[in-house]
């Protein structure tokens, strides 16, 4: 498997993870996961879009570092937030991710993290088996 492969096949597994979630959180089947109402979705009082704007700037390690200490996992849409919060991070170009400290499989292993917290870790089990 080659890089753009490798590369292709993460971004897949992170979009299946969040899509999966997204249908047992909201009791709903979601072909595929979009943000369309980006004032729903917040953690701690923080909009996701906030969130984006510092992945944007490069504060990757700070926006996760923020999102993960505030982050209540009872409340469905504050898991749905850190979910969309991975997949954009996941729709970054890998030179991005790396020039400012991060990588595609970190985003991974931080969607298995939210999983495991949020009670699915059966979920993210599963995902993991199929990788």
């Amino acid at each position: 498997m080659n890089f753009e492969d490798e590369k292709d096949y993460i971004m897949r597994a992170i979009k299946e993870m969040i899509r999966v979630l997204f249908s047992m959180l909201f009791g709903k089947k979601f072909i595929s996961v979009k943000q369309t109402d980006e004032n729903k979705y917040e953690v701690s009082g923080k909009k996701l879009t906030a969130f984006e704007e510092m992945v944007d700037q490069g504060l990757i390690n700070e926006a996760e570092n923020i999102l993960l200490d505030g982050i209540d996992y009872t409340q469905v849409n504050e898991v749905a937030a850190a979910a969309l919060f991975y997949q954009y991070l996941g729709e970054k170009e890998d030179d991005f991710l790396l020039q400012h400290g991060y990588s595609r499989e970190e985003v991974l292993d931080g969607i298995r993290q939210l999983l495991q917290n949020a009670g699915y870790g059966d979920l993210a089990e599963i995902m993991d088996s199929t990788l």
